[in-house]
C-alpha cells in the first residue's frame, strides 16, 4: 500500500487527506515544513507537494534526496524545470508534476493535440483565457502555459493568454481557434479542487514502479 505524505497543509493539502482517507491509504503525516520530516519515515513515502513556489525552489533538493517518490502540484518553477529534473535523476528519485491533476484537463489536453493537427494550415488563430480565484498565485496559469505549449508544437503558432482573478473561481480554461469563417471553443470548468486532488492521489499510486521524471499528461494519455 502507497504511503503517503502531504507537503503543505492548506485548501488543497486538506483536500488531499480526504481523497487518502476514502481511498483507505495510508498518511504518514502532513506538514508546512517537509524537511523536518524524519528521513528514514520520508524514505518509506511518497510526497504530494501543493505548497508555494517560493517553498518548492527551497525544498527540491531535498524531496528527491529523501523520499521514496514525488509528486508536484506546485506551480510556478518552470524557470528552474532543468535543475529539479537532474537533482530527482541524480538521486535516482521518480516524480510526478503537473500544473493540473483534474483527470478533465488532462482529457482536454489530448483533444487539443488532435485538433492542432487537423487545423494546421488553415488560418487558425488560437487564444487562450483563464478565470482563477483572487488568491492564486502565478498568472497565467500552469495549466494555461501546458496548453499554450500543446497549440504552439500541434498548431505552429503559440496563442496570447489572457487571465482573470475574480471571485473564487475554482479554476476555468477557454481556448479559441477563430478564422475568417468560424470559431472554435474547447473549455474546461472545474466546480471544484476535488478534481485536483483526486488526480494528484492517482498520480502518487503511479509512482509504484516507475522510474524518471514525468508529466501527469505523458502517464495517462497513451
Amino acid at each position: 500500500m502507497v504511503k503517503i505524505i502531504i507537503s503543505g497543509y492548506g485548501r488543497m493539502g486538506r483536500m488531499v487527506e480526504g481523497v487518502i482517507q476514502r481511498r483507505g491509504l495510508e498518511l504518514a503525516c502532513a506538514t508546512e515544513d517537509v524537511c523536518s520530516v524524519d528521513p528514514e519515515l520520508a524514505r518509506e513515502c511518497v510526497c504530494i507537494d501543493f505548497t508555494t513556489p517560493e517553498a518548492f525552489r527551497a525544498n527540491y533538493k531535498w524531496l528527491a534526496e529523501h523520499f521514496k517518490a514525488v509528486v508536484v502540484g506546485t506551480t510556478g518553477w518552470g524557470d528552474i524545470l532543468d535543475d529539479v529534473v537532474a537533482a530527482f535523476n541524480a538521486a535516482g528519485t521518480p516524480m510526478i508534476y503537473s500544473a493540473n491533476y483534474s483527470i478533465g484537463v488532462n482529457a482536454v489536453y489530448a483533444a487539443l493535440e488532435k485538433i492542432c493537427d487537423v487545423l494546421g494550415g488553415y488560418g487558425y488563430t488560437p487564444h487562450i483565457e483563464e478565470t482563477h480565484h483572487i488568491h492564486k498565485l502565478d498568472a497565467p496559469s500552469g495549466t494555461a502555459k501546458s496548453m499554450a505549449e500543446i497549440v504552439g508544437a500541434h498548431l505552429g503558432e503559440t496563442p496570447e493568454i489572457t487571465s482573470i482573478r475574480e471571485g473564487e473561481v475554482p479554476g476555468t480554461h477557454v481556448v479559441e481557434f477563430k478564422s475568417g469563417v468560424d470559431l472554435i471553443k474547447i473549455s474546461h470548468e472545474a466546480f471544484s479542487r476535488q478534481g485536483f486532488a483526486e488526480g494528484a492521489v492517482v498520480a502518487a499510486c503511479m509512482t509504484e514502479g516507475l522510474k524518471g521524471v514525468h508529466t501527469f499528461k505523458e502517464l495517462i494519455i497513451k
